[in-house]
Order: C-alpha cells, then sequence, then structure tokens
C-alpha cells in the first residue's frame, strides 16, 4: 500500500480541487529520511513490490524491487563511509539515465551526504565551477569517455576533489564502482548520535541552468521529498503500482520531481529509458509496450510526439499525461487531444521548489494555463511594491513563507547570505516569474522579468508572441525578444528555427506577420523577424532569450515595412 496517506493530516481522498486546496496539509514527521522511511519500509510492508523498470538503447532491461533498491544502495553507503564520505560531504553525480544512479541517491541520503546531481553536459570549466563552488568530495560519473575526459581536465583547479569514480567501463584513474560495491556486505544501520540526519540537514544541492551569470546553488533539506506528493498524486495522477516515466536526464531538478520521489510515496513504479538520444517513435512505443500508466515531458517533446501518427501506439493505459519545464502552447495541447482524446495536465514549478501551480486531479483545464495554485503554498500575484495586483493584471509570483516554510521550497541558497535574503525578501519567496491569474483563480504565465517586452507603453509577454508564431507549419521553434527603437521603445523581433521543407526569405516574413495580425493585436506584431538554424540555449534546453537580447546590443536590426 502507497505511503503518502501518512504523511497527509487528513487522510481520505479529496472530492476536487477545492477540497485538496482546502484540506491538504502535511504532517511533520521526525527525522524523515527517504531512504530508510520510505524505500526500506516497502520491504518490510509489501516485499517485492516493484519499484523501477530500467531499459536502455543496447537491449539490455533491469526489474529492481524496493527490496533490491535498499539492498544495494545499504552496500554503496557501507563502500562510500570506507572512502570517507561522511555526513555534509557533496558528491556530484553524473549519471545520465543509469540504474545505479537511484542506488546511490539513496546512498547518500542513509549516509547524511548531500547528493549533487549534474548533466553529462557539462564541460571543463563548468565542472571545475561546480567543484570549486560546493566544494565537492567525488565524483560519480558514467563511462562517457568524452565527459570524463572533462572532469579530468577539471582536476588541476579543484582541490576538493579526493577521488574519481566511473559507473561502466574502466578508466585509469578512476574507482571502478562495479568491481570495488560487490566486495562489501549489503549492511548499513541507520546511523545514530552525530551521524543521525535531521529534517534541516542538507540533502540535495542543485545547480540551477540560469539564463544569465553563473548558476545558482538551490539547497533541500530531507524534508523536501514529501512536498511532492502534490507533484506526483495529484499532478503526475500516479497508481499505487502503476508505472510511470518522466522523461528527464538524472542531472537535473525535474528527475527528483518526476523519477524518484513523490512517485515511490506514492507507490508507483518508475520506467527509466537511458536513450542515447530522443526519438519519438521509440518513446511511443515504450509507451504502448509496458503499458505505461502515467507519463510527464516538456512540451518540446510533445510537439515532436504530435508530429507522428499517433493512432498506430496503445496508448490507452495511460491515465493522465503532464508537462512542465516551459510554457505549453495551445496549439500542441489541441492536436494532441485531437489525436489521442487525452488531455494534457500543465504544472509549473522551478529548480527551487516542487509544484506551485497545477492541473491538479480533473480540474476542468484551460488550455495555455499553468492552472491553479499548489495546495502547499500560499501563492499571490504583486507589483514592484510587494502589492498585490486585480485578476488579469501582470506581476511577480510569490510564496508566501511569513506563516511557515513550505515544505518541498529550497532551505536557501547554498553558501551565498545575500541571494538568499534578496530571494526571501518581505516574508515571502519571489519566483522571478511574471504571471496574470484569472478570476477563475488561473494562473498564465508571462514569462521572466527580464524578457517583458515594453513597447508603445505596452508590455508585451514573449511566450504570448510564440504561442502564435508556433501554430504556423513553417514555425519549428522560436524566441521572441525585444530590441530599442527610437519611436516605440523596443520593438518585437521573433528569432525563428524553420520546420524542414520551408525556406527563409521575404515572402516567408511577410506571410509569418500576416498570420500573426490576424491572431492577436497588432501592437504584438513582431517588426523584426530574424531565421537562424537554432535557438540558443542553457544546457537544460531553455531558451536563452538573453544572449539574443546581448547579441542585438549595437546591431542595426532593419524593421520591416510590412
Amino acid at each position: 500500500m502507497a505511503l503518502y496517506h501518512e504523511f497527509l493530516t487528513d487522510d481520505r481522498d479529496f472530492k476536487d480541487y477545492d477540497d485538496l486546496k482546502a484540506n491538504c496539509r502535511f504532517k511533520t514527521p521526525e527525522n524523515f529520511n527517504f531512504a530508510y522511511d520510505i524505500v526500506d519500509r516497502y520491504t518490510i510492508t509489501e516485499p517485492g513490490k516493484r519499484a523501477m523498470v530500467w531499459i536502455d538503447d543496447n537491449g539490455e532491461e533491469k526489474t529492481f524491487t524496493f527490496e533490491d533498491i535498499s539492498r544495494e544502495s545499504k552496500r554503496v553507503a557501507y563502500y562510500f563511509t570506507t572512502l570517507g564520505i561522511k555526513k555534509g560531504d557533496a558528491v556530484m553525480l553524473m549519471l545520465r539515465r543509469r540504474y545505479e544512479w537511484w542506488w546511490i541517491m539513496m546512498a547518500l541520503h542513509r549516509i547524511g551526504a548531500i547528493a549533487v546531481p549534474a548533466t553529462t553536459q557539462l564541460l571543463e570549466h563548468d565542472i571545475e565551477y561546480r567543484n570549486n563552488a560546493a566544494e565537492i568530495k567525488m565524483i560519480v560519473a558514467c563511462d562517457m569517455p568524452e565527459l570524463q575526459l572533462e572532469v579530468e581536465k577539471a582536476m588541476a583547479k579543484s582541490p576538493s576533489v579526493k577521488m574519481l569514480m566511473t559507473v561502466g567501463q574502466k578508466r585509469d584513474g578512476w574507482i571502478d564502482f562495479h568491481e570495488e560495491v560487490a566486495k562489501y556486505s549489503p549492511e548499513f544501520p541507520r546511523p545514530v548520535g552525530d551521524n543521525a540526519t535531521h529534517n534541516e540537514d542538507p540533502m540535495l544541492l542543485y545547480f540551477t541552468s540560469g539564463t544569465s551569470g553563473y548558476p545558482k546553488m538551490v539547497l533541500h533539506n530531507f524534508l523536501y521529498p514529501i512536498g511532492h506528493i502534490v507533484t506526483a498524486k495529484y499532478w503526475h495522477g500516479v497508481l499505487d503500482n502503476g508505472l510511470h516515466l518522466t522523461i528527464a536526464e538524472t542531472g537535473w531538478a525535474k528527475s527528483t520531481w518526476g523519477k524518484l520521489y513523490g512517485q515511490w510515496i506514492c507507490g508507483s513504479a518508475q520506467f527509466v529509458y537511458d536513450m542515447n538520444s530522443f526519438r519519438p517513435d521509440k518513446v511511443l512505443k515504450m509507451i504502448a509496450q509496458y503499458g505505461l500508466t502515467t507519463f510527464c515531458a516538456p512540451p518540446t517533446v510533445y510537439r515532436y510526439l504530435i508530429r507522428q501518427d499517433l493512432s498506430k501506439y496503445d496508448m490507452s493505459k495511460v491515465v493522465r499525461f503532464s508537462t512542465a519545464g516551459e510554457a505549453l502552447n495551445g496549439a500542441v495541447y489541441d492536436k494532441f487531444i485531437e489525436q489521442t482524446g487525452k488531455k494534457i495536465y500543465e504544472g509549473y514549478g522551478q529548480t527551487e521548489s516542487t509544484i506551485i501551480c497545477g492541473n491538479f486531479m480533473d480540474t476542468p483545464i484551460k488550455p495555455g494555463s499553468m492552472g491553479r495554485p499548489s495546495p502547499q503554498y500560499d501563492v499571490e500575484v504583486v507589483n514592484a511594491n510587494g502589492k498585490a495586483v486585480p485578476n488579469g493584471e501582470v506581476g511577480e509570483l510569490v510564496i508566501h513563507v511569513d506563516k511557515g516554510h513550505p515544505f518541498g521550497l529550497l532551505t536557501g541558497y547554498y553558501k551565498d547570505v545575500t541571494l538568499t535574503a534578496n530571494a526571501f525578501d518581505g516574508g515571502v519567496y519571489h519566483t522571478g516569474d511574471t504571471v496574470t491569474m484569472d478570476d477563475d483563480g488561473y494562473v498564465w504565465f508571462v514569462g521572466r522579468k527580464d524578457d517583458i517586452i515594453k513597447s508603445s507603453g505596452y508590455r508585451i509577454s514573449p511566450f504570448e508572441v510564440e504561442s502564435v508564431l508556433q501554430k504556423h507549419p513553417a514555425v519549428l521553434e522560436c524566441a521572441v525578444t525585444g530590441v530599442p527603437d527610437e519611436q516605440r521603445g523596443q520593438a518585437v523581433k521573433a528569432t525563428i528555427v524553420l520546420s524542414q521543407g520551408y525556406k527563409p526569405g521575404r515572402e516567408l516574413e511577410v506571410e509569418l506577420f500576416d498570420y500573426v495580425k490576424h491572431e492577436t493585436a497588432l501592437y504584438k506584431c513582431p517588426r523584426i523577424i530574424e531565421f537562424v538554424e537554432e535557438l540558443p540555449k542553457t544546457i537544460s534546453g531553455k531558451i536563452r532569450r538573453v544572449e539574443i537580447r546581448e547579441k542585438d546590443k549595437g546591431v542595426d536590426n532593419v524593421k520591416q515595412d510590412f
């Protein structure tokens, strides 16, 4: 039986969103530790309960029970302590989607060490920065030679790193994970005394991908997993003994949103596909072949899925499709429901949080909206002075912390008192995202505060214009930014990646302008259109509009006379 109900003050099935919002509250367990209090509990309450189905592109497939995860993570914890890893030490994991990530995460939780997941896309300077900023003591990386070479190059300026460990093929100068772990007994009693973990201890550290400047270090404590009960149960809609797939590499915060904590607390097994590259047809085959019950992916994935013939794939067992990571385009939502008859439930949150807003349970969906506020957060839309704005007016989304720190919200930015103080200024956590809220309480994403375009006295959301452009078949991807303009203050510019089969040119520019002006207000129409091969993005795939703006500084962008 799923364990999530043990953490709710009101142990019953909620009727609807209003009931959920009013009555979903969490208990605070004493010295909660996910490895001992969830993984190990299942080995007692439900021996043999499935925890994970793992496959890769080489045809390898493994199924793990919670007993397997418990046993192997204890073995890893025992081994790591012999290497000198102790409570409070930071260990960076660069493992793509290898199943060992789940063993090691649980092992670090058992020890009380700080897990630092990182993407395998990092280069030497990225790794060096992280090593020094977080004082990384050990790096565990999968056997990607190009990745491990970048790690090695960073070592000369990474004095805190004492050990490198490889998972997979052996490599000179690296500890072989499987060869060494196999020598140790799967025994690791729960630490006591000074070595015991406590709710407020640091457990997990993420470097935000950032659209400008150096990544921030987001720190979560041992209560963080409990906040993801809402993520998994009421947004993803996972089922006890179901099978859930979130498409995310383990280096990103979305992995702990969708590949670990909430799903296991709610009794669902994880489906993990360690893909070499994303192929929409193969993902669809997996959904059908393995009978997945819930599925979550960013909007970009859905954009690729709807270009397939979805009628060829049996998705009847999927009870919930969800999305997050960027705003979902309404045209993608409409096309998906047209082809499958199934809705996509959008959600919104940050590396710093669990789900903040979402389409929870069976609440009516307003396509393009992020849904309504999560029951665990007291949110408000405010102006620059911290005053609530009327419904329909743009403001910053904030979370109140003046009456207590919510489960799932970061404890602060690691080793940065000033940044933490600014983020929590005025008794609220500042998301930095601008939104509007309608009369029904639905929240609509506008953009990052720095992305808002101010043209002729109007405040224009880049996402709103991008959503219109992406309905046109010629537009594969686009980014809308503001460029300096003597008359308007800023002019709207669209930087566009074309779909296959379309060629850039004046005729297409006119066609796109004409299309947009019939879909939205004239003042929002791009006055400048640039066709590019690809958009600048962070390593997590988020568009770097700031880079486009920087590139455009001092460039004579020619406004088009459409």
